[in-house]
């Protein structure tokens, strides 16, 4: 089954208020489909405020791009995400994954008491999403998009999750398409990419600041869009056809740029 376009940005405050509820309206106008925002604390306001504010100022539908498990126990992330989803009718996806990398030095300088090992956050996320499903019960369904890597969180997204985003880097082509194939095998989720380099463009909260940028055109990595709007129009196209990826994401500061793609793709 093909699945039809849609796109997302990552949003983060990094900007006055005003600024940023600018950007979140303009979003809106361009066709985007999904504003989100990532869970860094201390860096922004936390996220559940930030989706009600930009569902209560467009009709765009919010989510976490992610939470990450270990920063807080799983009833209380549940609990989250099922108000969101009530406040904003049904609007709200929640995204989920077990951490960043370096996310056991953030623990630490948190003063969390202990660090769960790698099985432990997984076994989080699979938590979450029951707590998620007991609060929303028989007459709710919100959305849950998992990001992963390794062969045990792919299988739990295939058994619990709505919309799956491989955590890429360099990879090249091939491999990522094995990858989709062999999750295709198990799951018929929803395929979303995250692209956070475009152009030579490197979204924040999205990938590094010192992200080599040429080496990751030059590897034809998946992570990776051209700048030029009618190419990025093709790959996008292409990479739906080849490897099934139908829903992408982009960074904040080329959403602007990139709505005549999302306009000619999602049929805007």
């Amino acid at each position: 089954m093909t699945r039809p376009f849609r796109f997302g940005v990552v949003a983060p405050l990094r900007s006055d208020l005003p600024t940023w509820r600018d950007r979140v309206r303009r979003i809106a106008d361009s066709g985007y489909s999904t504003l989100l925002v990532p869970d860094f604390p201390l860096m922004q306001p936390a996220p559940a405020p930030m989706l009600a504010t930009a569902a209560a100022l467009t009709d765009l539908r919010v989510g976490t791009w992610v939470y990450a498990s270990p920063l807080r126990p799983a009833w209380l992330t549940a609990w989250d995400a099922h108000s969101l989803s009530l406040l904003t009718e049904g609007r709200f996806e929640m995204g989920i994954g077990t951490g960043r990398p370096g996310i056991e030095d953030e623990l630490r300088d948190k003063g969390m008491p202990s660090v769960p090992p790698p099985y432990e956050r997984l076994a989080q996320v699979r938590e979450t999403v029951q707590r998620l499903r007991d609060l929303d019960g028989p007459d709710r369904h919100t959305p849950v998009a998992m990001a992963v890597l390794g062969p045990k969180a792919r299988a739990l997204a295939a058994e619990v999750a709505d919309t799956v985003t491989f955590v890429l880097g360099d990879q090249p082509r091939g491999e990522v398409e094995r990858l989709a194939r062999d999750f295709r095998a198990t799951s018929d989720a929803e395929l979303a990419l995250a692209v956070p380099v475009i152009g030579g463009t490197v979204a924040p909260h999205m990938a590094p600041p010192d992200t080599d940028t040429a080496a990751l055109h030059a590897a034809d990595a998946m992570t990776v869009l051209p700048d030029d709007p009618a190419a990025a129009v093709e790959e996008i196209q292409r990479r739906r056809e080849e490897i099934g990826f139908s829903y992408f994401v982009f960074g904040a500061d080329v959403a602007d740029r990139f709505a005549p793609v999302v306009a000619e793709l999602a049929g805007r």
